[in-house]
């Protein structure tokens, strides 16, 4: 789900993630303007976290912990943490009006450990609290990966077309090779249950709209109700990450070259219909920029590869079959638009940290046009 960050980046946008451009020099401390605070931000209790951390993990702390929310989490909280020796990033749930099934951290967890060595970049993953007595909820502790997070289309532009293109076939490419991972093999044969995926996607966003639902939001009834409809078999299970798009990675650049350096917001992974990533993946491109700053706008930037190259080009790596894809793209569409409506319920409550999420009520309308427009041709 869209959430709060691994990385650091500059200047806050108008929906509270973070900008592109990192400030010279700054590296790893890019986004945060100055280091970590001793005062504790909102949702961390320090003192507590370092009596716990140096009981379940003695010797890693090496002094009174500092702590900065990352601005731009739209859902999970993530915070910058230093001793002022070691670097991490603590993600927990947010405040209030969590809803059932959603912000796991253990699932964020599991699948990041399984998944490092494999092809699929990851944070290192440190400590998991699957209680509450800490911090008020379940939390986990990874490493502090440096990168910069693209959602800015002027600023990820100014790399070139020819870079911003790469960007967009690694971004593929990277998807691909999520997919092609045998789940068993790295310790995730029982991670979901693929036999009926979609339906059950279906209905668990059908009831988390419900949970959040405080307005009238029109066609959005009539969206799942074609959805249902015509929901389409699913091909062989695979990995599935739930959220996987541009401003969900990290890069870095490594000999003159931009490279993935972590993958970031597993808390939706689970085994079930590839395609949901690709037609997130889509949906993300072709509505780059709209929806009060929810859909960044990066993928607008010249020679990010088009929407039907994205998918040619994941169709010949993996040799799944796209024909169904708009079905996939609509759904990802419903999906985003009760997310947004659940950032606009939490914020109506006074239960968001950050600047920009007066925003995220423009977006449910836009994104439920959008899924009733892409199936009119399917």
């Amino acid at each position: 789900m869209p959430e709060s960050r691994s990385d650091s980046t500059p200047e806050s946008t108008p929906d509270g993630r973070s900008d592109s451009t990192p400030e010279p020099g700054s590296g790893p401390g890019s986004g945060l303007g100055s280091e970590p605070r001793s005062e504790p931000p909102q949702g961390l209790d320090l003192e507590r976290l370092r009596a716990h951390l140096e009981r379940a993990l003695p010797g890693t702390v090496a002094g009174p912990l500092r702590a900065r929310l990352i601005e731009g989490g739209r859902s999970n909280l993530s915070y910058r943490l230093t001793d002022g020796v070691n670097d991490w990033v603590l993600r927990r749930p947010p405040l209030g009006h969590v809803l059932a099934t959603a912000h796991d951290m253990g699932r964020e967890y599991r699948v990041m450990t399984a998944l490092r060595g494999t092809g699929v970049p990851v944070p290192e993953t440190v400590h998991l609290d699957p209680g509450t007595e800490v911090l008020g909820a379940p939390w986990y502790l990874m490493a502090f990966v440096p990168g910069v997070v693209h959602r800015d289309a002027e600023a990820f532009g100014a790399l070139g077309e020819a870079r911003v293109r790469a960007v967009g076939e690694a971004l593929v490419d990277t998807l691909a090779t999520l997919h092609r991972i045998d789940p068993a093999a790295v310790g995730l044969a029982g991670f979901g249950r693929p036999d009926g995926y979609l339906e059950r996607q279906l209905r668990r966003w059908s009831t988390q709209l419900e949970a959040s639902r405080s307005r009238d939001l029109p066609g959005v009834d009539r969206l799942h109700e074609l959805l249902t409809a015509r929901r389409p078999a699913s091909p062989a299970p695979a990995l599935v990450h739930g959220d996987y798009r541009l401003d969900n990675v990290l890069l870095q650049e490594r000999a003159g070259r931009d490279v993935i350096g972590a993958v970031l917001d597993w808390e939706m992974s689970t085994l079930g219909d590839p395609l949901t990533d690709v037609g997130l993946l889509v949906m993300y491109t072709e509505l780059a920029g709209v929806g009060g700053g929810l859909v960044p706008a990066a993928a607008t930037a010249p020679g990010f590869p088009r929407s039907a190259e994205l998918v040619d080009r994941y169709a010949r790596s993996t040799g799944r079959d796209a024909a169904e894809l708009d079905w996939y793209v609509a759904f990802a569409a419903y999906k985003l638009a009760v997310v947004a409506e659940g950032i606009h319920y939490r914020f109506r409550q006074g239960r968001t940290l950050g600047a920009g999420f007066e925003r995220a009520g423009t977006a449910a309308p836009v994104l439920i046009e959008h899924g009733l427009t892409t199936l009119k041709g399917h």
